[in-house]
């Protein structure tokens, strides 16, 4: 099988788990009339997808390993459609309350990413020390 086609393999099964749980939080939410679902999806995908991307850096998993947890499973999780959406939606109704969700999106992403970042490079880094006989598990 070549490279490609396990990517395409990998996204769409990524892509479907991903979508899956995106689904689930929004039904789980559905009644607190805000849109809760999409600030959790959103700001976890930014935490995994940058957890994610310190660990490959230091681990270099395969392509399709990459593609189908990076492109896949994160970006079949995450929405930035239904972040507009909800955006313009909440404006109808009050225009604080439009400001509090894309603060909290937007800010809230980028702090994730960067928390997952740290944190999975902090792992990442131990685990190689681990399996180097740097320390004990």
């Amino acid at each position: 099988m070549n490279d490609l086609t396990k990517n395409i393999i990998a996204i769409s099964i990524g892509g479907a788990i991903g979508t899956t749980f995106r689904y689930i939080f929004n039904i789980v939410t559905l009644e607190t009339g805000y849109p809760l679902g999409t600030i959790i999806e959103n700001l976890g995908g930014s935490f995994l997808l940058g957890f994610l991307t310190a660990w490959f850096i230091v681990f270099k998993p395969k392509e399709w390993v990459k593609t189908g947890l990076g492109v896949g499973l994160c970006g079949g999780f995450t929405t930035m459609s239904t972040f507009a959406a909800d955006s313009v939606l909440l404006y109808s109704v009050h225009i604080y309350n439009t400001l509090i969700y894309v603060v909290i999106s937007l800010f809230g992403g980028v702090v994730c990413a960067l928390a997952g970042s740290v944190l999975g490079t902090a792992i990442a880094k131990r685990k190689l020390k681990t399996r180097e006989g740097g320390l004990k598990s």
